[in-house]
């Protein structure tokens, strides 16, 4: 966790911005993100972005808010309320019916508020993705949530966010919450969208060959196989052309 600390710290010195700019879920990830981010004791804007939000989110949402600047003075907050402005968007595409790629708008309307946001308080956006996520998944919006400049959470597994929101006193109800991308307004989970639990995916991403597999175990690997191909494109640099001399 200090370590963590101490890199957020670091790098706002070499980069020469002492601002973080952090949108918040009501999710344990962005709760731990936001509360290693008021640690270093730099500014810290918190951000709550609701498109249409289900109320336990949004309420999570307002008492982590809440918790982090009763403990800590270099934080401030912001609501910005998105739902009207996606409306309008929404209007535009009104016989289109790829619901993912309107759910996924939802989240570049995010990334496109937290940039105004962190410009104008010369400040960093910064990524709230674990490591089962990010780099075995790809369970994220590309230039949505996956736009941010800084990414601390991003080598940890989702136990190890479990167990370092646990030690820092993250509220019980967000330790506790089903975890959810929050992208389409109901109460559906990721365990809904992906077909296995964190934990299951975890196994999946440190799995070594020649070990006999139960039936689950087995299905578990070909759905984390599937998204892991499937959202390659995510995880990897954009293909760029080169010419040849």
């Amino acid at each position: 966790m200090r370590e963590i600390i101490n890199w957020l710290k670091e790098y706002s010195k070499t980069s020469n911005i002492k601002t973080f700019v952090i949108g918040i879920s009501g999710g344990i990830d962005s709760a731990l993100t936001s509360t290693l981010c008021a640690e270093t004791g730099l500014n810290t804007i918190l951000v709550s972005m609701p498109i249409r939000q289900h109320k336990s989110e949004l309420d999570r949402a307002h008492n982590h808010i809440k918790w982090l600047k009763n403990k800590y003075d270099n934080v401030s907050s912001m609501e910005i309320n998105l739902t009207s402005v996606f409306a309008d968007f929404e209007m535009l595409f009104a016989d289109n019916e790829n619901k993912l790629a309107l759910a996924n708008s939802r989240a570049r309307l995010r990334m496109t508020t937290l940039y105004q946001i962190a410009q104008t308080n010369a400040g960093l956006v910064v990524g709230t993705g674990n490591k089962v996520e990010d780099f075995g998944v790809g369970f994220f919006t590309k230039y949505g949530d996956g736009g941010v400049d800084i990414s601390p959470i991003a080598d940890l597994m989702k136990s190890e966010v479990k167990e370092m929101a646990k030690e820092l006193g993250i509220n019980t109800e967000i330790l506790v919450a089903p975890p959810t991308d929050g992208l389409w307004g109901d109460d559906r989970t990721d365990e809904d969208q992906l077909g296995a639990t964190y934990d299951e995916l975890e196994w999946a991403m440190g799995y070594e060959e020649g070990f006999t597999l139960t039936k689950r175990q087995q299905e578990v690997l070909d759905i984390y196989n599937k998204f892991n191909k499937q959202n390659g494109h995510k995880m990897r640099p954009i293909p760029v052309f080169i010419k040849n001399n």
